[in-house]
């Protein structure tokens, strides 16, 4: 069975990628492709999810709490990324109440007519209620990362005898669109909190702190994690399986193992010099690891 490492670091901060560098490619040419930031009409605050999975139809039905401001101008409407997705409710929340607004989508992006004209800086909150369907979506990722598909369910029937079932998100660069809608862009930054509700027999992992965790009665489990801290969409992330949890630290900071129960014995040959490159790259840059914790995350891949 192969294996994939999803170093967790400014995720619980946001994934930290490690490449490998070699000689340059003799074309140079995309140097000079001027590569301008996505425009900002509004800016992303909070994001609110609740989710639920189908593991028959690999489907996650979610209800998404937006909280955004315009950027600067005044603006009367909201163009989100919504990949694949199908589309129950779309309302403005005032406190408790919500009134539905006009919208119209295409599959990919979802262009909504607030309920009034919002000054710069002012926020608003907007509510959808949407299923993500991400096998049925065809779409291409990056040169870098060619599959964007963004939610993974691995072995969800567990049909296969000899690979685990597990599921996980990956958002780089612009997926978790997929299955959160937002203004996917990583000129955005946003905090958020995520509610998963999930069989009972597994473990979560979410951005930031596990909050509490709630037993339902038709043995599903709600676990409820929480970042404090704004970062990009692509960095929101989603794990579900049944892990072991190996705990370590760096300077009073949880620094946590995800790895499958066979691999417990040696996780921290695996992984424990996670504390010690925390630490070394703390010195390198000035900058101490500003993120609550960081977890490091063993998956199965497709």
């Amino acid at each position: 069975m192969k294996k994939i490492a999803f170093l967790l670091a400014l995720l619980s901060g946001p994934i930290l990628l490690m490449a490998q560098f070699g000689e340059e490619p003799k074309d140079t040419s995309w140097k000079k492709i001027y590569r301008a930031s996505y425009t900002k009409i509004n800016d992303l605050v909070h994001t609110k999810l609740d989710v639920r999975f189908d593991y028959d139809k690999a489907y996650m039905y979610g209800k998404a709490w937006i909280t955004l401001k315009p950027h600067f101008y005044a603006t009367d409407s909201l163009l989100l990324d919504a990949k694949g997705m199908t589309i129950n409710e779309v309302s403005i929340v005032k406190g408790t109440a919500k009134s539905k607004l006009t919208y119209n989508y295409d599959d990919y992006q979802l262009n909504i007519k607030l309920d009034k004209t919002y000054k710069g800086g002012e926020n608003y909150t907007v509510y959808i209620d949407y299923v993500s369907k991400p096998n049925e979506l065809k779409v291409k990722g990056s040169a870098a990362i060619t599959d964007a598909k963004g939610l993974y369910f691995i072995n969800p029937k567990g049909e296969d005898k000899n690979k685990p079932t597990q599921i996980w998100t990956q958002g780089e660069t612009e997926a978790t669109s997929v299955w959160a809608p937002t203004i996917d862009k990583p000129n955005q930054k946003t905090t958020d909190e995520i509610y998963m509700t999930v069989p009972a027999k597994y473990v979560t992992l979410s951005n930031g702190l596990l909050i509490s965790q709630k037993k339902n009665a038709d043995g599903t489990r709600t676990d409820y994690w929480k970042m404090d801290l704004p970062h990009a969409p692509y960095l929101f992330f989603m794990g579900v399986g049944d892990y072991s949890i190996i705990k370590d630290s760096y300077k009073g900071k949880e620094v946590s193992y995800y790895v499958e129960k066979e691999y417990a014995p040696v996780a921290r040959k695996i992984f424990g010099h996670t504390p010690e490159m925390i630490k070394f790259f703390s010195e390198k840059l000035g900058v101490d690891y500003p993120w609550q914790n960081m977890h490091r995350w063993l998956a199965e891949i497709m």
